[in-house]
């Protein structure tokens, strides 16, 4: 199986998973062997799946501003959850590619696999979620076809975005491209380098 349907099979399957509970509290149960490419995306898309919900509740206007703050707090420690998480699957890239010598010209690409494939994760879940807006029944028949319009504009998106994947990895192989890590440093979530955490101090 080529990389970009496993990983649309796997974010298929977290989707659903979490849509049989529907609740931001249900724990992962992650199919894959730990340690496993499979077992990465999956957790990746899990971490999204909750994340997009919890999104979802925040905007409620008539939320409890306390409720909302443990929210949001809770939405940034997954923000940071979801880097950790495309940083491993770019570490299992470059890994797999690591004997790879790039061609003499060889060009990094604008953006990691990893990244990409980040991406493509967030697509699954609108169209899991723009099928669901063509299939309500409490809404208008303009609804409905303008929803069937947006998805199938995200299912071609989806394979144009695999395609590029298909080809950026490819191009990786063959030493056409080659690609570096950067560690995220994400500044707000670090005492050291927030302003108005290390002002408090």
């Amino acid at each position: 199986m080529i990389f970009t349907a496993l990983c649309n099979q796997i974010f298929q399957r977290s989707i659903g998973d979490y849509h049989r509970q529907d609740n931001v509290d249900t724990p992962i149960a992650n199919p894959y062997p730990a340690g496993s490419v499979e077992h990465l995306l999956y957790h990746k898309n899990w971490i999204d799946t909750v994340q997009w919900h919890l999104e979802d509740i925040i905007r409620d206007p008539e939320i409890d501003p306390v409720a909302a703050l443990a929210i949001k707090r809770r939405i940034d420690a997954s923000n940071q959850e979801r880097t950790d998480l495309v940083e491993y699957i770019d570490g299992y890239f470059l890994d797999k590619y690591k004997t790879v010598v790039p061609l003499a010209g060889a060009t990094i690409n604008t953006e990691t696999p990893a990244w990409a494939v980040d991406r493509l994760s967030i697509l699954a879940l609108k169209i899991y979620h723009m099928q669901q807006e063509t299939e309500r029944t409490d809404v208008s028949d303009e609804h409905r076809s303008s929803c069937r319009t947006k998805l199938a504009v995200l299912v071609t998106q989806r394979t144009d975005l695999s395609q590029a994947i298909e080809e950026l990895l490819a191009d990786i192989e063959a030493g056409r491209k080659y690609m570096k890590l950067y560690k995220q440093m994400k500044m707000y979530n670090d005492p050291a380098l927030n302003p108005v955490l290390y002002a408090r101090k």
